[in-house]
């Protein structure tokens, strides 16, 4: 995925080539067909260690179906635009651990919403060749206006006019999510997707899984 690794040193400039030559392969186009399965991913923090989860869901009854995570030195240092390299190599590999491959990815970080159009989701999609959504909890970039206070209210997220995402209201009366889409789906996919595995709480069901996971996993290796 990165021409480096955790004892490399990181050749920047090879990693912006990289970037904007991967970049080029994000497809935002409508889903196929719907998903059977849904994965969350999410990555926590233990000192140098970086605990990686994928949750698979069953997207009709949002009931979990497995899990895997890897534990290992991220391949980067925390660099300000290159997140995906350094957290995306031990994400794909706990996608790939799971014994199902997902219909579709949320992952919890951006989609195109990104200085260069390529945030976390966009990178595992391609790499993985999976229709992936951002599902962030703060706005990266871009402008919007507040959506109402009901569940499923948006708006859209704007960079320079142009729609990179949505702004949603998950639950009611309760911070919104910034929706975005990685690759293979568009932003009404992304959305609809995102409110279809909300039940209840903030987050969707899969993407809440692999954050409590992701914790639970650092608390053990903390203790």
């Amino acid at each position: 995925m990165s021409p480096t690794g955790p004892d490399s040193h990181p050749d920047y400039k090879e990693l912006r080539r990289l970037q904007e030559e991967l970049a080029r392969s994000v497809r935002l186009e409508p889903l196929r067909r719907l998903p059977e399965t849904v994965a969350g991913v999410d990555a926590s923090f233990s000192g140098e260690e970086m605990i990686a989860v994928a949750v698979l869901f069953d997207f009709a009854t949002l009931t979990r179906v497995e899990h895997s995570f890897v534990v290992g030195r991220p391949a980067l240092p925390y660099v300000p635009g290159f997140l995906s390299f350094r957290e995306g190599p031990h994400l794909v590999e706990a996608v790939r651990r799971l014994s199902r491959r997902p219909d579709l990815l949320i992952v919890d970080g951006q989609g195109i919403a990104h200085p260069k159009r390529f945030g976390l989701a966009c990178h595992l999609g391609v790499e993985l060749e999976l229709p992936a959504i951002g599902s962030a909890k703060s706005r990266l970039l871009g402008d919007y206006i507040e959506p109402a206070a009901d569940r499923g209210s948006r708006s859209p997220l704007l960079v320079r006019g142009e729609p990179v995402g949505a702004v949603v209201r998950t639950r009611s009366r309760v911070r919104p999510l910034f929706v975005s889409p990685g690759h293979l789906v568009t932003i009404d996919d992304a959305v609809a997707m995102v409110l279809r595995t909300t039940a209840g709480f903030r987050l969707p069901e899969p993407q809440r899984e692999a954050d409590r996971l992701a914790a639970e996993i650092k608390r053990r290796l903390s203790s």
